[in-house]
């Protein structure tokens, strides 16, 4: 007779962009070593971001939900645009789509009384949560981002903290004191956003509310997580445990740390120099990872500062100029990656599936246009995809000007990277506020704090001067790499044990 199969499914289905998908392909991975199948569930323009050997991978499957509108094969003829559709129901077609897939999907594979252990299911994709709560699947909500965001976003709320006057500083029970906010940090949030929805978020538009509530507002993944048996966080005891511990006293369900949610090889490979190639798919670029290796290796230890703001936001087209200029007067060496559309907008290109959308649609997006003859051999300008986890392992680099997304800085931290901290928006200023006054690895873009209405040259270059010089900074940041030396953190290992006994239960 013939054994019963044990092996538990797990469906992971992220959110579109690739600071969603490339820790949700890890979760995958790291599942498997818990007796797990886990499933990605995937648009089909997401395809080309999956690492190739995931497909190899005996315990992961990718299922691909073909989509709309995606680019034409090479040498096609493009198809004739589609008809003026309302924003809405161009930003709501890819949910029709995919939520139509998944239905298709658990209808074949789970007939009868068949089920999935759960769906994990990034937070920012809880318009599908009803597809599996009505097949009876459990949601589990995963965060792709840190602890101390969703902690401070809590702690806000039920701090009141909306309320607070001008001069004040509020502190927030059951955090330490170095996490009160102060009455500019709560009204910095909104100066980036344009009153026509735009402005430094490229990963929204289209009519769909993906901004982070107003500070001291009710957080909104409380409803997105409303009926799922437990969290997930991409972080780990050793780095931010007393951030799971509070959310843990706070909320009514299991939260689990299983990061940082970083490729295999990236643990593999602490103390030397990491290649991108090896674990996750390149992209369009001006430079290969060679050459960004041969500039590297020319210029002096920790002497580089790295910029790059990641692929969903960045600074306005003014801040770009300052930015520019702050640069080229420094004298210090540095690489700048730019993504496609910086400054602009809307999503970004293919975002929603081979368009970019919005009202800056047919424009190009911030470049320095004369600064690589100006600096010379001083500066690198990529255009479009970087070697990050390379830039940031190789001896060379010194500092990371960030706008602190979550993926961006415990990669920095793995490395023993200091950061010159630029958040732009939601929990980018609760990741910067962890860097800078809990974990002390790092400094603010400006002397006050990050908080003006614009960053100007002046805050660039006293930061970049005062990060690049603070020898203290730099040893805690190279003590705080020890978490990662040990590979993936036993505590999250174990978070992801006590997860799958849950959901088989």
């Amino acid at each position: 007779m013939e054994a019963a199969n044990t092996t538990t499914d797990i469906l992971v289905l992220p959110f579109f962009g690739q600071g969603h998908l490339f820790p949700c392909v890890e979760l995958c991975k790291n599942l498997s070593s818990h007796n797990c199948k886990s499933i990605l569930i995937i648009p089909s323009h997401l395809s080309s971001s999956i690492p190739s050997n995931l497909h190899l991978h005996p315990s992961v499957e990718v299922l691909q939900i073909p989509a709309s509108y995606s680019p034409p094969p090479p040498g096609t003829a493009a198809p004739p645009p589609p008809p003026a559709v309302p924003a809405k129901s161009v930003a709501k077609r890819p949910h029709q789509e995919l939520g139509q897939g998944i239905e298709s999907f658990l209808a074949q594979r789970y007939p009868g009384q068949t089920r999935p252990g759960c769906v994990v299911m990034d937070v920012m994709m809880s318009w599908s949560k009803e597809i599996f709560m009505r097949e009876k699947i459990p949601v589990v909500t995963f965060f792709t981002s840190g602890a101390c965001s969703t902690a401070l976003e809590y702690a806000a709320w039920k701090a009141h903290v909306d309320d607070m006057g001008p001069t004040e500083t509020r502190s927030l029970p059951g955090l330490p004191e170095t996490m009160a906010l102060s009455y500019l940090e709560i009204q910095r949030k909104d100066l980036h956003r344009r009153p026509d929805g735009g402005g430094s978020r490229r990963g929204g538009g289209g009519g769909m509310d993906f901004s982070p509530p107003k500070p001291g507002g009710t957080p909104r993944w409380l409803d997105e997580a409303e009926g799922s048996t437990a969290l997930l966080l991409n972080t780990c005891d050793d780095l931010e445990g007393l951030f799971i511990e509070y959310l843990n006293g706070q909320i009514k369900k299991p939260v689990f740390g299983v990061g940082p949610l970083l490729p295999e090889t990236y643990w593999k490979s602490t103390g030397s120099l990491l290649h991108d190639r090896d674990s996750r798919p390149k992209r369009e670029s001006n430079y290969t990872e060679d050459e960004v290796i041969q500039w590297l290796d020319s210029k002096p230890e920790r002497s580089v500062i790295y910029v790059s703001f990641g692929s969903e936001v960045g600074p306005t087209m003014d801040e770009y100029d300052e930015l520019e200029e702050a640069l080229e007067e420094s004298g210090r060496s540095f690489i700048w990656v730019i993504q496609p559309g910086s400054g602009l907008s809307g999503p970004p290109a293919n975002f929603f599936g081979g368009k970019k959308r919005g009202p800056d649609a047919n424009r190009e997006g911030y470049y320095p246009d004369g600064l690589e003859e100006k600096v010379g051999e001083r500066g690198l300008i990529i255009k479009g995809w970087a070697p990050q986890l390379m830039i940031l392992s190789h001896p060379s680099t010194g500092g990371f000007l960030s706008h602190c997304g979550w993926n961006s800085t415990v990669e920095a931290i793995g490395r023993g990277i200091p950061i010159l901290a630029w958040p732009i928006r939601g929990d980018q200023f609760y990741d910067a506020k962890l860097v800078v006054k809990y974990l002390k690895v790092g400094h603010m873009v400006s002397s006050g704090g990050g908080l003006a209405e614009m960053v100007k040259k002046c805050d660039i270059m006293e930061g970049i001067k005062v990060l690049m010089d603070d020898g203290e900074v730099h040893g805690r940041a190279m003590a705080l790499r020890g978490i990662f030396e040990a590979g993936y953190p036993s505590s999250s290992d174990a978070s992801l044990k006590a997860l799958v006994e849950l959901v088989s239960k």
